[in-house]
């Protein structure tokens, strides 16, 4: 579909390339078509070769795509359907590659060798559902909302709803925020401290919205509760179909899409810092405060969330509007190849250190480091323009 700016036609140059993504909740059968046609087992861990090794791949050899859609465009380019059923075919793909992973782990033959890279292949399906279910939880219909929460039900990661939204585009690049990395802050030490952190606030963020509107925090009302509650009857319902075998692999897939995810957000604002405004309160999200990359293929793969920057400065925009800045700080690389980076912390440190630093200036004090902690905070307030209702 074409579009007009300043009087001129415009057409996605990626239109027919976003449904790449799609290949992500294939990855399962993708690794058994390649047992089958070599015999070698393994081709059961495919998905992290794919994600670690080709997707950074080709990366490298499509280098990055900085280019923005004209503005006169965005509204139509927007209201496209196109690209919501991009987003929208994930989940049928993800859950049935899900069911098909549980017949083999319940068949027996493959091996702890093959079981378990079965299922770090489904792992990086459930990884990338989050992101998708990132995307859809932004919006503003139900029906996109809906779907957000059953994507997160294969990781059992449902409370991120509530906590990305309500929580983290709040909080973003404070100390207050566990989702936000400090400088000098390894993955391994970020890791606890993001889940934990991220579900309690959660769970305080329900309890007070529940509160104002009259309602019992342990009721159907509440969203971490029924989010749990799916992904429960999720594994209930495969556990029951393929038996008790399917649940440690279940958990473990889960785990690694966690694990993922959590990936993904240690170096989305590592070190990262919105300065305080005279009243006391953090200045306004802007894209200075996210790390950005313009990869061209794992943008494709994600949904373009590595134009992270723009993602928070403007948190309602569709995947396929997300602009570059200038100003934004830039990854060496795209986050495939970084979550490599981020589970080595020395290699870390030596890479992002110095850009970080480079960013303001050489100054340290402006980052956000464990020191920052001391800082005075303020009551979290929830920006209108990302409330969920």
């Amino acid at each position: 579909m074409s579009h007009v700016a300043d009087g001129v036609p415009w057409r996605d140059p990626k239109r027919l390339w976003w449904p790449l993504a799609l290949a992500v909740p294939t990855l399962p059968w993708q690794a058994g078509a390649l047992v089958h046609l070599t015999g070698a087992t393994v081709f059961w861990w495919w998905g992290p070769f794919f994600a670690f090794v080709l997707v950074p791949l080709f990366d490298l050899v499509t280098g990055a795509d900085g280019k923005n859609p004209p503005e006169a465009v965005v509204e139509r380019l927007e209201g496209d359907r196109y690209y919501r059923w991009c987003t929208y075919l994930y989940l049928p793909l993800q859950f049935a590659s899900l069911v098909w992973a549980c017949a083999r782990w319940s068949g027996g033959g493959l091996g702890a060798f093959g079981s378990f890279g079965l299922a770090a292949t489904t792992g990086v399906v459930a990884g990338v559902a989050i992101n998708t279910a990132h995307e859809l939880g932004h919006r503003r219909e139900q029906v996109e909302r809906r779907l957000s929460r059953l994507a997160l039900a294969q990781s059992c990661y449902g409370h991120f709803y509530v906590e990305h939204n309500h929580g983290h585009h709040v909080r973003v690049a404070t100390p207050e925020d566990p989702a936000s990395s400090q400088m000098g802050e390894s993955f391994w030490a970020f890791l606890p401290r993001t889940v934990v952190g991220s579900l309690g606030s959660a769970w305080s963020l329900e309890r007070r919205r529940l509160q104002r509107r009259g309602r019992r925090t342990w009721s159907r009302h509440n969203d971490v509760l029924s989010a749990w509650a799916l992904s429960v009857a999720v594994f209930a319902a495969l556990s029951t179909a393929f038996g008790l075998v399917v649940l440690p692999y279940l958990l473990l897939q889960a785990a690694l899409g966690i694990c993922l995810l959590e990936s993904v957000n240690y170096l989305e604002h590592y070190g990262l810092l919105r300065r305080r405004r005279p009243d006391g309160r953090y200045e306004r999200v802007a894209p200075r405060h996210s790390w950005n990359s313009n990869n061209a293929v794992s943008n494709l793969f994600l949904f373009q969330l590595q134009r992270h920057s723009d993602h928070h400065a403007n948190p309602l925009r569709r995947y396929q509007t997300l602009r570059h800045f200038d100003e934004a700080p830039q990854l060496p690389a795209g986050y495939a190849a970084m979550i490599i980076l981020a589970w080595l912390p020395p290699l870390w440190r030596r890479v992002m250190n110095p850009r970080l630093l480079a960013h303001y200036g050489g100054d340290r004090s402006q980052t956000n480091h464990k020191k920052a902690r001391g800082q005075r905070s303020e009551p979290a307030q929830t920006d209108p323009t990302i409330t969920l209702g």
